[in-house]
């Protein structure tokens, strides 16, 4: 018998969502997609898929929705944001076995993932109570006052690859602030990314028509982004789809936050410690099979210690472990669908034909790709430049800092960066030649927390920042307010 069709959850009942959308109740919607295990291809349910219709009226219910929300105590909104922190550390093992099985994840990345939406709930609960505005000096007598207004209707499309928190880390302190939210997840991650906000916002009693997860393919994000009545786009995803994205809510004058791909380089100095070099280098490059966008797509070390690191880095591949995480520890599992595969292994291939040298892995069975290392790969081969999302580590030579840098800053992109040194000073003073959203020092490049801005440059994304101080800003508008006792006489 299928997954979905013996399954009892106690948090989310396969029956409450299957063949379902979310609208503030679980309604019938238009066409079904399956719900599939990549692991196994085993049936997990279907979701009703939202057409450019339905995104108009969940965007015109959200409006009207919000007003109210909006005038909410501050309390009442930190109480939903708090109840439904609660919800998700009570039932924590479903919602990770969701992560498992519909998105691929591993069991260590389903709990880092969760343990950071946790976070980041706690985070906007206490956004309700701060203060969002200030006093002015002004000529006139009265006040002249500064204030944060919620925008009112965010539209958030998230992808596949971290669904849950990349969602949450949009619709928490965009609700916490007094908006409204509708949420369009990636298909293929509708039930961790999408149905787990929805049903933590349910029973932590958010008024219903505040929040909408609406699963859809391009055409709903396409009404999303147009529609009058979403003030707001926030995406993350890749580069393309960004820039579609972009263009429509330019042309409407609306706002929009682009967190997109990246090329990012981990800068590994000839006085770093080889084992933890060889440590950080893995689990940048490997996490989540690749599919990340702080994936650390090219590893850049210094000639002097090349070839002792790419013999334990090669070692370290060919000893992680491929499988089904659901059923067995293993350190990666499948990519998340057939055209991903596909493109990590044209890359290979491209790399390959371009005289980069097959070191370890570059095969796969179904959608479980091997750990698979590139060596001695130069400017001029593909796989230096394209973003692969997919278990590849591409590792080039270099000679000194300042080819480093050169090396590093050879993209269009801008997201993340890391250096390993002995020498902190010396890492410091290359770091500020480094053109990247993110930097860490003595560290790979996948890191977040629940409490940093967290943006990209370049075509990584459009110069905003999302998460921590940089939430207020993203989620409200300045209002200046004036108040004078008496109107002026003005001369005419």
């Amino acid at each position: 018998m299928e997954f979905w069709k013996m399954a009892t959850h106690a948090f989310l009942p396969t029956k409450l969502w299957s063949g379902k959308q979310f609208d503030g109740q679980w309604s019938a919607g238009g066409p079904l997609r399956d719900v599939v295990e990549p692991a196994t291809a085993a049936l997990l349910g279907h979701v009703a898929l939202a057409d450019p219709a339905q995104v108009t009226r969940s965007a015109a219910a959200a409006a009207q929705a919000q007003r109210l929300w909006a005038a909410a105590p501050y309390e009442t909104r930190a109480g939903v944001l708090r109840r439904a922190a609660a919800l998700a550390e009570t039932h924590v093992d479903e919602i990770e076995d969701w992560l498992v099985r519909e998105g691929g994840a591993t069991r260590l990345k389903a709990r880092a993932e969760l343990s950071i939406v946790t976070r980041a709930l706690h985070e906007a609960s206490a956004l309700p109570s701060r203060a969002l505005g200030e006093v002015l000096p002004t000529r006139s007598a009265g006040l002249s006052l500064a204030r944060r207004r919620p925008l009112g209707v965010v539209g958030v499309i998230s992808p596949f690859n971290f669904p849950l928190y990349l969602a949450m880390r949009a619709v928490a302190p965009a609700l916490a602030l007094g908006n409204a939210v509708v949420l369009k997840p990636d298909p293929r991650t509708t039930v961790c990314g999408g149905f787990v906000i929805a049903r933590l916002f349910e029973l932590a009693g958010l008024p219903a028509g505040v929040l909408h997860v609406l699963p859809g393919e391009g055409d709903a994000g396409a009404a999303l982004t147009a529609d009058p009545n979403i003030r707001m786009i926030q995406f993350t995803g890749s580069t393309a789809a960004g820039r579609k994205v972009g263009e429509t809510a330019g042309k409407l004058l609306k706002k929009m936050s682009l967190e997109l791909g990246g090329k990012n380089s981990l800068i590994i100095l000839d006085d770093a410690d080889l084992d933890l070099a060889v440590a950080n280098a893995a689990w940048g490059a490997y996490l989540h099979q690749g599919q990340v966008c702080m994936a650390t797509g090219r590893i850049l070390v210094q000639r002097r210690i090349y070839e002792r690191f790419l013999e334990k880095f090669v070692a370290k591949a060919r000893a992680l472990k491929v499988g089904d995480p659901a059923r067995e520890d293993v350190a990666l599992g499948p990519l998340i669908n057939a055209q991903q595969r596909d493109h990590a292994a044209k890359i290979v291939a491209d790399a390959l034909a371009a005289g980069a040298m097959l070191a370890a892995g570059g095969h796969y069975r179904e959608l479980f790709f091997e750990a698979t290392v590139l060596a001695d790969v130069t400017r001029e081969n593909p796989a230096f430049r394209e973003e692969v999302f997919g278990p590849v580590a591409v590792v080039v030579p270099f000679d000194s800092d300042d080819d480093a840098v050169s090396l590093a800053n050879d993209t269009v992109y801008g997201l993340s960066m890391g250096i390993l040194s002995s020498d902190v000073g010396r890492a410091l003073k290359l770091s500020e030649k480094l053109h990247t959203g993110l930097l860490h020092i003595n560290d790979q490049t996948v890191n977040d927390e629940a409490i940093n801005p967290f943006g990209g440059v370049g075509v990584s994304g459009n110069g905003t920042s999302i998460g921590g101080p940089a939430n207020i800003d993203e989620f409200t508008q300045w209002q200046w307010l004036t108040i004078k006792g008496q109107a002026p006489a003005y001369s005419f």
